[in-house]
């Protein structure tokens, strides 16, 4: 990047969100934002999951543009809503097992949120959400998936990556196929052309 580029920073870890964007053309670094979103979830329980996703986007995206008042800060994060409440990260793989078992032959929401920030202020936020249905596969199918998958699966809310054997678990899903990866890449591009991050 030379120096008369506009600087942006992706405020995440996620090596989904990472490979969405360099597929795209798109120019950033990546800086993992120091937010703790136990403490964010914790005072948000009145907050409607795909408004969470956001919250929890913006404080991202607000913690690092604070330190680098130069760069515009991309921020997102992911909800999963299931039979009335929020879905978090399967701490096990056999809490993966027991959330998997639950939500087999079920519907749940995916809502991934985003926030551009920059100088310290949220100058954009989206939010969109895909219905997920899962097939009533089998015991053995899922212990084998479980077995193929390991320990990278507490890493996604769900306990699934649907761009990998995650997608052999579903029957249906409606929705935008990047919102499911975790970012609702169709206007996270718009507004970066808005703000001059992209061309027009």
């Amino acid at each position: 990047m030379n120096d008369g580029a506009i600087k942006l920073i992706l405020a995440s870890k996620s090596a989904a969100r990472r490979a969405m964007l360099e597929n795209a053309g798109v120019p950033f670094t990546v800086r993992v934002a120091g937010v703790d979103e136990d403490a964010i979830k914790a005072v948000s329980g009145d907050l409607h999951p795909a408004a969470l996703a956001v919250r929890l986007a913006e404080a991202k995206a607000l913690a690092l543009s604070r330190d680098d008042a130069g760069a515009w800060v991309l921020g997102s994060d992911q909800t999963l809503a299931f039979d009335g409440g929020l879905v978090s990260k399967a701490r096990s793989l056999q809490e993966a097992r027991q959330r998997l078992r639950t939500m087999r032959g079920r519907t749940h929401q995916l809502h991934s949120g985003a926030a551009l920030a920059a100088k310290g202020r949220i100058v954009w936020s989206g939010v969109d959400t895909a219905q997920m249905r899962m097939r009533d596969f089998s015991d053995a199918f899922l212990d084998a998936y479980l077995a193929a998958e390991g320990e990278a699966l507490l890493s996604c809310v769900g306990s699934y990556r649907l761009e990998g054997r995650g997608s052999q678990l579903f029957e249906a899903v409606e929705g935008d196929y990047f919102t499911v990866l975790g970012l609702p890449l169709w206007p996270v591009l718009a507004e970066l052309r808005h703000v001059g991050v992209l061309p027009s």
